[in-house]
């Protein structure tokens, strides 16, 4: 490929409202993975040796990531010193039908990036203040979790995902001109009704 699109978002937040809005992205990457049947698990990786920031700023992150973590009761495994060099993170590693492990979304928590570029916003204090940034993928790259989706599913998709849900079979050629003068296009939307040629 020469390209590929993901869903890689940078959302700017409140510094107060960064827990609320941590465990409702998370839900939403539950919620997903879960509705087209994909296992997964959350990876909750610390602070690196190599990083920017002072330790409160992390103390912070980290414990908003684990106590969001705790607030939805998601199993998740620890991994100290393998998160980005300006926040920890949460990765997910889904498994497809033969357990196969693919890394798909992520969730950073970002203190670090505002200040080293002088972001602010007034706050309800009439004060100048630091926002949080988080960073969050939910599919990656497109591209990359359909080709997961068909792996998954071995090309056999749940009729609410499949490109092709219903097929009209005849079972004489009499009933051939009603079928074809069916819904298709649906884009179209063409009553389903019998042509002039068709036999009762």
């Amino acid at each position: 490929m020469r390209q590929f699109a993901q869903d890689d978002a940078h959302i700017f937040r409140a510094r107060r409202s960064d827990l609320g809005r941590g465990q409702a992205l998370l839900g939403l990457l539950d919620h997903v993975y879960n509705a087209v049947g994909l296992k997964y698990v959350a990876k909750f990786a610390t602070r690196p040796a190599v990083r920017i920031g002072d330790d409160a700023l992390w103390d912070r992150a980290e414990a908003n990531l684990k106590s969001a973590l705790d607030g939805l009761n998601l199993q998740y495994e620890l991994k100290p010193g393998d998160g980005a060099f300006y926040g920890p993170k949460i990765d997910f590693d889904v498994s497809d039908s033969i357990g196969r492990r693919w890394q798909l979304g992520t969730f950073q928590l970002d203190y670090n990036a505002p200040l080293r570029f002088k972001l602010g916003y007034i706050g309800e204090d009439n004060k100048e203040h630091a926002p949080v940034v988080i960073h969050r993928a939910v599919y990656g790259s497109f591209e990359r979790f359909i080709a997961i989706l068909i792996e998954h599913f071995a090309g056999a998709f749940p009729v609410w995902l499949a490109p092709l849900q219903v097929t009209l079979m005849t079972v004489a050629d009499r009933h051939y001109d009603y079928a074809r003068a069916g819904c298709w296009p649906s884009s179209k939307r063409r009553a389903c009704a019998p042509s002039s040629t068709s036999a009762a």
